[in-house]
């Protein structure tokens, strides 16, 4: 006997059939959406899932005492299992026929589902998922992708296409790269990993295993499986399982979105991973020079005014932000060291880094961050920059930072709140520091308001710094490309009495550059030459970073 997806299977035991004789109206009639449903609560909670992984047979609900059950052909789920789960959750029950493959990933998505909502229903809204490493990972993850290929149905352990995501997480931790690529072709889809602020294909996927790859990340962070036609965005929080060894119990943040393309979903996952991020400690670690970084501390230490941050998405503009609240609260910390004696908040799209629990960073007592409160933007809540700033406000802060200025309502309500006796920390979207003055201009902030509330503004751009042990020849550690890290170049401009004049006056950003220069302001190119010289990267990297800096650097 044949039967066909959708189909009422019948069954030969005479037991099992009075357990599954249900009226067709009860059964046939929600064949359609079955596979979509959810499964009961008494399934998940009666039948153990390494049971229903081994026969292949899943709920998809209970309408009217009656039992909708997913299983595969009769080759796969015998019909004494059947039987056997109707007895067990009391209930007649109508099984509906499915491809095993599709029955065997529906299982494993509900049961995973169901361990994290249950996890978690009453501690935290972002799903969490212990990632098994491996001590030998290109071996593993060589493993992990033949058997995923070769048998979607395996049974031991974690499921083949969840022990690859977990072992692909693990690898790009270990590489420290900041974003994951699953990006589908037409016959394959490529695993790529953003390292330095460049993209590396580092593996490709059969086409048949990438769809379960996605369903897993999906299922980690809470998504809809089901949906592959709109974009959806999660977040979801891992943890290093003790087969890692010393990375056993490390926790990271992860930004999830998947975008439906021609060949399939693509998904891109955010590593907001706090062990990436020892330059919070200090603003040498970030690479900026000494005599920048004293005139910018000064700036930093005022108990007023706009500090602004610019350059182009990432360009370590937060980073450097987050490292200057770690220093306000390291240098105003209490004679009792009880921590910082400063009101610190942020209103941030997203929070890419829990700075109150972040070890090691901060002035606080053991070193258990900073005491700094942290709020993310929430379109759905009416929560923007511009409302979160002014509920902020009635905080009582001293401190605040913006993740970015975009509108006129949120440059405004910055500048009245640093005349009113705040020191306000943001970013803006620029390509150099003399440019964010035009741009507040552009906003609809008047030049008066401009001069007298802006204090500094530091340009910055990340540049990939020389592999020192391949000395830049290239070598497996650094994926043949001759570099490893990256450090930054800043352009800082200060406001004086001249720089106020021409602001008020609505001057140019030239002229307004040109008068920096003047009073001592070293440029982005100056700065990139500097890096150059020192032998920390490449004339070409520089140029590739900072434009026009070719004719520059010789």
């Amino acid at each position: 006997m044949i039967l066909k997806q959708g189909e009422v299977m019948a069954l030969a035991e005479p037991k099992a059939a009075a357990v599954t004789d249900a009226n067709p109206d009860a059964g046939l009639a929600v064949i359609a959406d079955a596979k979509g449903s959810s499964p009961s609560p008494e399934f998940l909670t009666l039948i153990p899932h390494d049971f229903a992984r081994r026969h292949l047979i899943l709920s998809a609900g209970c309408i009217g005492g009656v039992e909708r059950l997913l299983v595969a052909p009769p080759e796969h789920t015998k019909p004494h299992v059947i039987f056997n789960v109707g007895a067990r959750l009391g209930r007649r029950t109508v099984p509906i026929v499915w491809p095993a493959e599709e029955v065997a990933a529906a299982v494993d998505e509900a049961y995973l589902r169901a361990a994290s909502n249950a996890e978690h229903a009453s501690t935290s809204d972002t799903p969490s998922v212990v990632v098994e490493g491996s001590s030998n990972l290109q071996h593993d993850l060589d493993t992990a992708l033949r058997e995923a290929e070769r048998d979607l149905l395996s049974t031991h352990g974690k499921a083949p296409a969840v022990r690859l995501v977990d072992l692909v997480l693990f690898e790009a931790l270990l590489r420290a790269a900041s974003d994951v690529h699953i990006q589908p072709v037409r016959d394959r889809a490529l695993v790529r990993y953003r390292l330095d602020g460049a993209l590396h294909t580092v593996r490709e996927l059969p086409g048949t295993l990438a769809s379960s790859v996605i369903s897993r990340i999906k299922v980690m962070a809470n998504l809809d499986v089901a949906e592959r036609r709109a974009p959806q965005d999660g977040r979801a929080t891992v943890t290093v399982g003790g087969s890692a060894g010393e990375h056993a119990g490390r926790r990271v943040d992860l930004r999830i979105s998947t975008l439906p393309s021609t060949y399939g979903e693509r998904i891109v996952i955010r590593l907001l991973d706090p062990a990436r991020s020892p330059h919070l400690l200090s603003f040498g670690a970030l690479g900026m020079p000494p005599d920048v970084e004293r005139r910018y501390l000064a700036q930093v230490s005022k108990t007023h005014g706009i500090v602004l941050s610019t350059g182009p998405t990432g360009s370590g503009k937060t980073t450097t932000l987050y490292t200057t609240l770690a220093w306000i609260s390291s240098s105003n910390a209490g004679v009792s060291a009880r921590g910082c004696e400063l009101n610190m908040m942020t209103i941030e799209d997203p929070v890419e880094y829990d700075l109150a629990g972040a070890n090691g960073i901060g002035g606080g007592e053991g070193g258990a961050g900073l005491a700094v409160s942290q709020t993310q933007v929430d379109p759905k809540k009416n929560l923007t920059f511009a409302t979160g700033l002014r509920h902020i406000l009635r905080q009582d802060p001293d401190v605040i930072m913006l993740g970015e200025v975009r509108d006129e309502e949120t440059a405004r309500m910055a500048v009245q709140a640093s005349l009113t006796g705040h020191l306000v920390l943001s970013t803006l979207h620029t390509n150099d520091a003399a440019s964010a003055v035009a741009r507040l201009l552009d906003l609809g902030v008047e030049p008066f308001l401009v001069s007298s509330s802006l204090s500094a503004v530091l340009a910055q751009r990340l540049v990939r710094r020389v592999h020192a042990a391949c000395a830049g020849r290239g070598c497996t550690d650094c994926l043949a490309t001759g570099f490893r890290g990256r450090s930054g170049v800043f352009e800082l401009l200060l406001m004086d009495d001249t720089l106020r004049d021409l602001v008020g006056r609505r001057c140019s950003s030239v002229e307004i550059k040109d008068a920096a220069q003047r009073a001592g302001m070293v440029t982005l190119r100056e700065a990139g030459r500097a890096v150059v010289n020192a032998g920390h990267t490449t004339a070409e990297e520089v140029a590739r970073v900072i434009e026009s800096l070719d004719e520059v650097i010789t």
